[in-house]
């Protein structure tokens, strides 16, 4: 890394070695705290969102299609939202403020556990009332703390989980500690998995790409043959959302599923194939195998 940095610094400065210059002053930089606050904030969003999408049983590569974020200062994460909608693959990300009406409009309340086995040793007798009292609604958060009649908790003796009424079926939910709540649309369509079988065959590709010894720069031709006519159709419908040539740098390319041609761009129907990598079924979403076939195009100087 020291190597690549001074590189990249000679490259743009034109100077000797940034190992030798003078250390910067940070005085002359202006705070920028919120942008730190916001970077956090993203951070735990893009964490979560992607721990409910695991628990929901969504792989990565599949386009989902809204992420909700409610907090307290949504405008400070707009300029960040190209970043969540690339990182987490959703078609779009929506930034509410938050405010009792938010939380209202979709049906979300906290609910409180008491976990009696951690809290019994400490709290002895009155845990009994702490349970009666999270049941009852008697509890609050103050500066961080769960407060139950009047009894704080420590952290590991009680678990805060959310219950959204008015949420839509397939919609998975979690808090954000420092207020707010996530809503993950977990709901897909027969676009949204085409385009996701075509991201899988991005990454096939790809690892094809490796197993013949292409340089990363090297232009393609690539051949697709699909023995399932459904999983062909997906990938052929959604070639050009997912960016499957661009991906993969395919100058030329065909499609074909049995003897029938889906898709065919510059005749790479017609190639001599350099490397070929058959991929089973069901190794990603592909319903039955398919053959990967490639060759390397000279670009002229």
């Amino acid at each position: 890394m020291p190597l690549i940095a001074e590189r990249v610094w000679q490259g743009l400065t034109g100077g000797r070695s940034v190992h030798l210059q003078d250390w910067p002053d940070a005085a002359a930089f202006e705070p920028a705290s919120d942008i730190r606050a916001a970077m956090d904030t993203i951070r735990e969003v893009s964490s979560i969102a992607n721990a409910l999408r695991k628990k929901e049983g969504k792989r990565v590569r599949l386009p989902l299609p809204t992420l909700t974020v409610a907090v307290p200062d949504a405008g400070g994460l707009a300029q960040f939202e190209g970043i969540l909608r690339d990182e987490l693959n959703v078609k779009n990300v929506e930034l509410i403020e938050l405010s009792d009406d938010v939380a209202e409009r979709y049906g979300i309340s906290q609910r409180l556990s008491v976990n009696a086995r951690a809290a019994g040793p400490r709290l002895g007798k009155q845990v009994q009332h702490v349970i009666a009292g999270a049941k009852a609604g008697i509890w609050e958060e103050q500066d961080g703390a769960v407060v139950v009649d009047g009894i704080a908790l420590q952290e590991g003796e009680y678990e805060l989980t959310l219950e959204a009424g008015g949420v839509d079926e397939g919609t998975a939910i979690s808090l954000l500690s420092g207020g707010g709540f996530v809503l993950l649309d977990t709901t897909t369509t027969p676009e949204l998995e085409a385009e996701g079988l075509a991201r899988d065959v991005i990454r096939a590709v790809q690892d094809a790409r490796k197993s013949a010894g292409f340089d990363v720069s090297d232009r393609i031709r690539l051949q697709l043959r699909f023995d399932d006519a459904a999983d062909g159709e997906a990938v052929t419908a959604a070639f050009d959302a997912a960016g499957v040539a661009e991906e993969t740098l395919a100058v030329a390319y065909s499609v074909r599923t049995g003897d029938d041609e889906l898709r065919s761009v510059d005749g790479g129907e017609a190639m001599a194939t350099e490397h070929e990598a058959a991929v089973e079924a069901g190794t990603y979403a592909n319903r039955d195998g398919f053959t990967i076939g490639l060759a390397r195009i000279e670009v002229s100087a």
